[in-house]
């Protein structure tokens, strides 16, 4: 809706802007001239007389008001006849006006006050003008769209207002059931809407965004741990077997050792348990949507949690561990893609008194791709290392036997998330299918 009442409102100002030439002014912008090369060397020359040498060496029809008059020295060598003139004009305060073939040069002020004149008797032309109803069908754009700047004053383009396209006694109503637009006006504001319609209800390029979201996991854990026993009834002297991991319980091999009497026996228990995990979550969204418009997609889960109000009621309200992919593309003139992203991979994460985490990546650019190219928009890697120890202070320590009186656990893990997204422009008559 507001992009289609910017391109309403820049095209009202066009067509609303009077379609002869404005009298030359200074501008901050300095003039670009093309124009044969002349020389002209007068110590003092009739301003109607230098004119006239311009408009012979030119060819251009010109027409000097009777206003103009004067006397100037000049000494111009290979210079552009178009500037020779524009240096002239704004010596002496003349503008030029160019109307059908034909420059008309006068005093700026006299041009000014023509051109007001002008717009004075159009405007009073068209309070007297009988007025004119047309029916504009329209196939793409919304006929309710075009209302507001049909009738409204209060646009902005560039930061300027932009102009009632219709007249004060113009008006519009719409047909919705239709889509059909009709406006009551003077026949040249029928025809300005004519244009404005012609060139806005046409049909929107379609885009195709591909995505593949890749997150990969590696993880690697060892544990090692050990028991002493001692006598026969086996009294645990050391107590520190190894831990399990992924729900799974840690090996184990027993050695009974005994002296020559067999009157003391020291059983050593050790326990290992090492395990490796790989893991590929891939999510590959893929949506159609419009030059310029907005595009989500959405999955996941929805997670309940109280919500406590100020007189002690509780309620229920929910939190969402989505795959959310916002995009809106806009299509450039050299036929590339610029597109504003906004991703989010969230998951539901470890439960805590309040509820479930939320595990959480984001990703939020703006990218520029080629048609039928692919982009990696960014990657978040993550990795861990911890290392535990417990054993008994000082017996731990000991070198060569240490590993007797401990265990040890060792944990590693990988986890990286990439993006790729390929846009793709689709045909108008393939998109329509």
């Amino acid at each position: 809706m507001k992009l289609l009442m910017h391109i309403v409102f820049t095209l009202a100002f066009a067509l609303t802007s009077p379609t002869h030439a404005q009298p030359q002014m200074l501008t901050d912008a300095p003039p670009v001239f093309s124009g044969a090369p002349m020389s002209m060397d007068f110590p003092n020359i009739e301003l109607r007389t230098a004119l006239q040498l311009i408009a012979d060496f030119s060819g251009v029809n010109m027409v000097v008001a009777d206003s103009v008059s004067g006397t100037l020295s000049l000494r111009l060598h290979q210079v552009p006849w178009d500037q020779v003139l524009h240096t002239v004009l704004q010596t002496k305060g003349l503008g030029q006006h160019s109307l059908g073939g034909v420059l008309w040069v006068a005093p700026v002020a006299e041009l000014a006050a023509r051109e007001k004149a002008l717009l004075e008797s159009r405007v009073a032309m068209q309070a007297l003008e009988p007025l004119q109803t047309r029916a504009f069908a329209l196939n793409y754009a919304k006929a309710h769209d075009l209302l507001v700047p049909l009738l409204s004053s209060n646009g902005v383009v560039s930061n300027n207002p932009a102009p009632r396209l219709l007249s004060s006694r113009g008006s519009a109503l719409v047909d919705v059931r239709t889509n059909q637009l009709f406006v009551t006006d003077v026949a040249d504001k029928l025809a300005q809407v004519a244009v404005l319609i012609e060139r806005i209800d046409i049909p929107q390029r379609q885009v195709l965004i591909e995505a593949r979201i890749i997150e990969a996991s590696d993880s690697f854990a060892r544990s090692l741990g050990v028991r002493l026993g001692r006598g026969d009834n086996n009294a645990r002297l050391v107590q520190l077997p190894a831990v399990g991991l992924q729900g799974q319980e840690a090996a184990t091999l027993a050695l009974s050792l005994f002296d020559p009497a067999r009157t003391l026996r020291l059983s050593v228990e050790l326990s290992a348990l090492e395990a490796e995990g790989l893991g590929k979550v891939v999510a590959s969204p893929r949506l159609v949507t419009a030059d310029q418009a907005k595009a989500v997609i959405e999955q996941g889960t929805e997670l309940p949690y109280q919500v406590s109000a100020g007189n002690g009621a509780t309620s229920i309200a929910f939190r969402k561990a989505n795959l959310r992919l916002e995009v809106t593309p806009r299509i450039t003139p050299e036929g590339s893609i610029t597109m504003d992203l906004d991703v989010h991979k969230d998951s539901v994460g470890q439960s805590t008194p309040a509820g479930f985490a939320i595990d959480t990546k984001h990703v939020s650019t703006q990218v520029r791709v080629d048609d039928g190219g692919t982009v990696m928009i960014g990657g978040i890697y993550e990795t861990s290392d911890n290392q535990n120890l417990a054993g008994v202070p000082g017996l731990r320590d000991l070198p060569g036997v240490g590993w007797l009186f401990g265990n040890r656990s060792n944990k590693r893990s990988k986890q990286e998330l990439l993006i790729f997204l390929s846009p793709k422009m689709l045909l108008q008559r393939a998109s329509a299918q």
